[in-house]
């Protein structure tokens, strides 16, 4: 009885800290992607960028922190105030709790430890992500109405049209991988993609559904508000689109969390269409359960760069533009795509 209580124990000590140094490197990634987004339009405008808090401005976002947080925090008196506080509370709870059942390395197993570097392994991991994806909606559209300004009804009702539209597609695109992965488990699709193919071309999802992975990648730039899809904050239209009253740290919690969702979009774009932690040529001993992460992030942060890319390269579209996208090409392409990896499996296996 002594040893299954310490053997809980130890169980619970490793997944409280794995929550919280994923809390903490989750918010610091989305607090230095500011950093670095403003280095990167910077470069892309020839200009510097932050470059007065700290060596190369690399102390600013703990500046606009700092700001943030002393702030005055301003809420309009007609406005429902519980619901204006509850809006950005629920947004950015949503983006957090999703990077709870992404796997951030292989199970490691040397000197004398085993730790799983995944919060928690649930075996519909995919559909979890997609499910706290489609809620963050709600904290969107109790943000905007809850402000009782028409601009950010407005904003909100763009961003929950906008964000509803594009999950059909997405979700469409995930169920040719979990036909061909025959899991919905991110852990399964992850090992799934482990090895090479003739040694060389690794077994990555990519390879076999790049249709579906560019209609993945789309939505997650419409999911998470990005441009050439941030319709919902477009400032000649909307001045600050939904959180257009939000002030201080509320205002805080809308931009963390849509940096935060590109991050764990990114993180699922590699762990889904590129292999996750896997990397042809150290797939075995302790050195692979410590390279893992590594590899990873490196993908991870690599999308982040193409996020940002994408925003400083891009025009906006028209609203009518991105509704046409979302409903007659995408929808039409996912259902496609299905249709072609199930005939594609049939006739030559899995």
């Amino acid at each position: 009885m002594t040893a299954l209580l310490l053997l809980i124990s130890a169980v619970v000590i490793q997944k409280m800290a794995l929550i919280l140094i994923l809390f903490v490197v989750t918010l610091g990634i989305a607090a230095y992607s500011t950093y670095g987004e403003r280095k990167v339009a910077a470069f892309m405008q020839d200009r510097l960028g932050p470059d007065r808090a700290g060596p190369f401005g690399i102390l600013q976002p703990i500046a606009d922190g700092i700001k943030m947080f002393t702030k005055e925090d301003f809420i309009p008196r007609e406005s429902n105030r519980m619901l204006f506080i509850l809006g950005p509370g629920i947004f950015i709870f949503v983006a957090l709790m999703t990077s709870a059942v992404i796997p951030w390395g292989t199970v490691f197993t040397g000197f004398g430890l085993h730790v799983d570097l995944q919060v928690t392994d649930v075996n519909i991991g995919i559909l979890y992500v997609m499910g706290f994806v489609s809620l963050g909606v709600y904290g969107i559209m109790i943000g905007g109405w809850a402000s009782n300004n028409k601009y950010s009804l407005f904003g909100a009702i763009r961003a929950s049209s906008q964000m509803i539209s594009y999950e059909l597609a997405m979700g469409l695109s995930i169920i040719a991988i979990v036909m061909l992965s025959g899991t919905l488990s991110l852990r399964g699709i992850a090992e799934g993609q482990a090895g090479a193919w003739w040694g060389i071309i690794p077994q990555w999802n990519i390879f076999v559904q790049p249709l579906g992975f560019l209609i993945f990648f789309v939505c997650a730039l419409a999911e998470t508000n990005r441009a050439p899809f941030d319709l919902p904050e477009c400032e000649t239209e909307l001045v600050g689109g939904y959180h257009t009253e939000y002030s201080a740290m509320k205002l805080g919690f809308f931009l963390f969390a849509e940096y935060i969702n590109m991050f764990v979009s990114s993180a699922v774009i590699s762990t889904v269409y590129f292999g996750g932690y896997n990397f042809p040529g150290i797939d075995a001993g302790w050195l692979w359960g410590l390279m893992g992460p590594v590899v990873l992030f490196a993908k991870t942060f690599f999308f982040i760069f193409v996020f940002m890319w994408i925003r400083w390269t891009l025009p906006r579209f028209r609203y009518d533009q991105l509704m046409h996208l979302g409903w007659k090409v995408l929808i039409p392409l996912a259902i496609l795509n299905m249709v072609l990896t199930g005939g594609g499996s049939l006739l030559f296996g899995q």
